[in-house]
């Protein structure tokens, strides 16, 4: 599926890239070179550590202080309504629970009361809770981590994640954890971005930096590929898979603009690799190539969001289960033997149609 959105005085796009700062200047005031600082480093201890946390808990409660936040949600809004769909197909629930991301409170104005009756809305930023909507559904606000959910054994009957999964460092631990809360046959509904995401500006940013500073820093955060994505789910204890893509195109007046939004919706790269500043001569740069490589005829650029949607359940004796191996009662084999006489009338002179349709 694919879905464009333009970028009018509130539109823009989402999803994890970068913060790129401005050099202006060169140096700090104790005179040090700020360029040539040390790379950040992750504590020590976890193998899985990609992603400095309490940076992005920063990010975000940068991002819901500001006085126009509604203004940037505008991809979320839109991959909320695209989950809501999925949940309104499945079933009614009584107890819910989502692990959004920043303003996670956009998707929940798609779900109503009839579909769920307790909802459970949790955010690692204290501010992001604060951003509260009227809603019909009786909501408790929880503050916690994704990566460690305060939530005991079979709580709830369906558990929602809209653009939040991208930021967590161990990604096959929190599924895990997801399907531990779940109740058995609740089902997780769940979105995140994919590895096609913000290709635009990775490939500028790239090209600018090579030709200005004779090598390139990742600037967009690593993404997680459709093709790990059921294996993951099914290691983590999930049955009856459904992943699909869906494709969101976003028309910007400028890279800047791009830039600058990523920033406001709490979406900037907090990996521990990540490079703390972009001269301005290359950002300049990645601008121009950015418009030259994909600009439209109107003069605006695109930005492309790859969304992963997944479905998963948690096994219960009711659900169905494949045929015990061996147990088929026909083969493949014996299709050869089926001769044009077992063919319906019917069917055969419908099939000579086709076949000499153009004759």
């Amino acid at each position: 599926m694919r879905g464009l959105l333009h970028r009018g005085a509130s539109i823009g796009p989402t999803l994890l890239p970068h913060v790129l700062c401005h050099r202006s200047q060169c140096t700090d005031r104790s005179g040090r070179d700020r360029g040539t600082e040390a790379p950040r480093r992750p504590p020590p201890g976890g193998s899985m550590n990609v992603f400095d946390r309490t940076m992005k808990r920063n990010q975000k409660r940068w991002a819901a202080s500001l006085q126009e936040h509604d203004k940037y949600d505008y991809l979320r809004a839109e991959v909320g309504r695209r989950v809501a769909d999925r949940v309104y197909d499945i079933a009614r629930y009584a107890a819910s629970t989502t692990l959004d991301h920043q303003r996670a409170f956009t998707q929940h104005l798609h779900l109503r009361h009839s579909v769920v009756e307790r909802f459970f809305l949790m955010d690692i930023s204290e501010n992001s809770l604060r951003l509260k909507r009227e809603s019909e559904m009786p909501t408790h606000h929880v503050l916690g981590d994704e990566e460690f959910l305060p939530f005991k054994e079979n709580t709830f009957d369906l558990v929602v994640s809209s653009l939040s999964l991208h930021w967590i460092n161990d990604l096959p631990g929190a599924l895990r954890q997801i399907q531990q809360v779940l109740k058995p046959d609740g089902v997780f509904v769940g979105a995140m971005v994919g590895g096609e995401t913000l290709y635009e500006l990775r490939c500028s940013l790239q090209l600018a930096e090579l030709e200005r500073e004779g090598g390139f820093a990742p600037h967009v955060s690593p993404y997680t590929a459709v093709t790990d994505l059921g294996n993951l789910l099914g290691q983590a204890g999930f049955n009856m898979l459904t992943v699909d893509i869906d494709e969101v195109q976003v028309h910007y007046p400028g890279m800047l603009e791009v830039i600058s939004d990523l920033k406001a919706m709490g979406e900037s790269n907090c990996a521990w690799n990540r490079k703390s500043m972009l001269h301005r001569d290359t950002i300049l740069a990645a601008a121009a190539i950015y418009k030259e490589m994909y600009g439209n005829e109107d003069g605006s650029v695109p930005a492309t969001f790859e969304i992963l949607h997944m479905i998963g359940w948690k096994p219960h004796r009711s659900q169905a289960k494949p045929a015990r191996r061996g147990s088929a009662t026909a083969s493949f084999a014996d299709l050869s033997k089926i001769g044009l006489c077992s063919v319906p009338a019917m069917w055969f002179e419908l099939l000579h149609r086709v076949l000499h349709q153009g004759g």
